[in-house]
């Protein structure tokens, strides 16, 4: 397992999130349109890239990998309050920590991302992203949400 309180990894999830409400993509989107070279690298550098308003970080690296936008707003589709960008990349970071060793972080994350739990935490109207880490860790290896 990684370490816990992983605060690169953490700051990788939230600007994450924060790319993708900026520019109205999914999720999976982002991560397939950064690639790995530069989740790497942002991942490295969080400790650096994190002194910048997230904002900035995130509109910086939308220009640099030449993102587009979509239609997919999660925020004007929730019905209560919206959980902030650093809320959900909590959520994520504890997420992949809990699934991950300590060498494969961004093999992890990229599967994360990519699979269908992605989904169920996109979705502000559902709980799923209030529930216990060890809830949401055991959900993912069983390939769906578990009864609670």
């Amino acid at each position: 397992m990684c370490k816990r309180n992983d605060s690169d990894l953490f700051f990788t999830c939230s600007l994450i999130e924060c790319i993708g409400r900026t520019i109205k993509q999914r999720r999976s989107v982002v991560v397939a349109g950064l690639g790995r070279q530069k989740l790497e690298f942002i991942y490295d550098y969080a400790d650096v890239l994190h002194c910048e308003p997230i904002q900035k970080v995130a509109e910086d690296v939308i220009a640099d990998c030449g993102l587009h936008g979509g239609n997919f707003d999660n925020v004007s589709d929730c019905l209560y309050e919206v959980p902030s960008v650093f809320t959900i990349g909590k959520v994520y970071a504890r997420l992949i920590e809990d699934l991950s060793a300590e060498d494969d972080v961004i093999d992890t994350l990229i599967a994360v991302y990519r699979s269908w739990m992605n989904d169920v935490l996109s979705d502000y109207n559902e709980v799923a992203y209030f529930q216990p880490r060890e809830y949401l860790a055991e959900s993912y290896r069983a390939g769906d949400l578990l009864e609670a």
